[in-house]
Formats: C-alpha cells, structure tokens, sequence
C-alpha cells in the first residue's frame, strides 16, 4: 500500500495515512451516518436477559445500542430509575431533563432529590464488542447481582434485577400489581419535566411522565 495522505502530529511529525487505512476510516465514519439516519424514528422495545461478568460488564444487545447513537458515537448515561431499576438515557434526553431540573433547582422539596439522582448519573460508552461497565454503586442501589433483563421503553432502556422483573411481571399478569411508584418526591420530581409554571399536573399525568420523560400532554 502507498501512503496518500498525511499530517503533522503534535510534536511536529508527518504521519503518512495508507490507503487502507483512509478506505477504513471512510468505512466507520458513513456506518454511524447511516445508523443515525436508519435511527431516526427509533424507539426502544423488546427485553433481553444478560449476564454481568465477573467484571461487572454486561453486553447491550445490538439494536438498543444503535437506538443510542448521536453524533456517530454511541455515548449515553446510566442513572437510577423508577420502581427499583436503572435507566440508560441517551446523552440529548438527559440534557432536556438537565435543563428542565434547572429551572427548580432551587425548590427545597427537591434537593434531596436532585442530589441522590445527579451524584449517582454514570457518563459511559460501550466497548468494541457492546460491553457496558456498570457501576458497584448504582448495582447495589437496585440489587442487581448477576442477571439483568435488558427492557426497550419507549425513549429509554430499563435494566432490572431479573428476579424482580420476573416477579412485577406475573403480578401485573395475574392482576396482584400494587401500587409500584416511588416516594411522592420522586414522582413529583418526574413531572416537573413536563409541567409548565402555571400548569397543575393530574397525579395520573404526573405517573405518566414519571416513567416517560418523553410524555408530551396533550
């Protein structure tokens, strides 16, 4: 291979590309363009069950993790979610919810609130074969010891401890689910996302954007 192009790194060295290696880099570069552009009206469903390794390392399945690609990187956030599971936001969804939280920052209701979900938000990535490193922090929050299941909501994913998941899900089969929302605090939290200044939030609306940052009311 003949080398087709170069630059000048930061000590002033030329750096020769091969051709491969531009092919190569052109390759990767229209690959996330064309994910994004599939992506575009994608929403996350479906549930996996995977397994943390001895690392605390679990692989997030193939199509949710293209649901989470902007920018051609595949870039997200972790934090603690309703109901006793962590969610995995997509980098422009938690910017939405930061700016929103932002303009009660100052509301003493909620600064335990936003203290406990802020200081407990992990920024990460997967690694070249989908791997997500959780951390032994926000693992011990929910439980989670070796089993997850993996759930596609909406404009998020879930992950449960799987006994709990089993355990919520045959409940709500057999008609046994009990109120499952957390603390009055949280949920009221949730709905600020949605609620404008003057607006009063029906405690069915407030539940609603709880579980679904991306609830818009009609």
């Amino acid at each position: 291979m003949y080398s087709v192009g170069s630059k000048m790194d930061a000590f002033g060295f030329e750096i020769c590309f091969l051709e491969r290696d531009c092919a190569i880099f052109e390759f990767v570069a229209k690959m996330w363009e064309n994910v994004e552009k599939v992506m575009s009206g994608f929403f996350f469903s479906g549930s996996h069950m995977v397994k943390l390794d001895e690392k605390g390392r679990f692989v997030l399945p193939q199509n949710l993790r293209y649901g989470l690609v902007e920018e051609g990187k595949c870039e997200f956030v972790i934090g603690l979610g309703l109901g006793g599971c962590l969610t995995i936001y997509r980098k422009s969804l938690i910017q939405k919810i930061v700016d929103k939280f932002r303009q009660n920052q100052h509301v003493a209701k909620f600064q335990k609130f936003f203290t406990l979900f802020f200081s407990t938000l992990h920024q990460t990535e997967t690694d070249k074969i989908g791997r997500v490193m959780l951390p032994a922090n926000l693992k011990s929050a929910v439980g989670i010891e070796k089993e997850i299941v993996v759930a596609g909501v909406m404009d998020k994913i879930e992950l449960w401890p799987k006994d709990v998941y089993d355990r919520n899900l045959r409940a709500l089969i057999d008609g046994e689910s009990q109120d499952m929302s957390l603390e009055k605090m949280t949920e009221e939290a949730f709905a600020l996302l949605q609620e404008s200044e003057k607006e009063e939030v029906t405690p069915e609306e407030a539940i609603t954007a709880a579980m679904n940052p991306a609830y818009i009311k009609e």
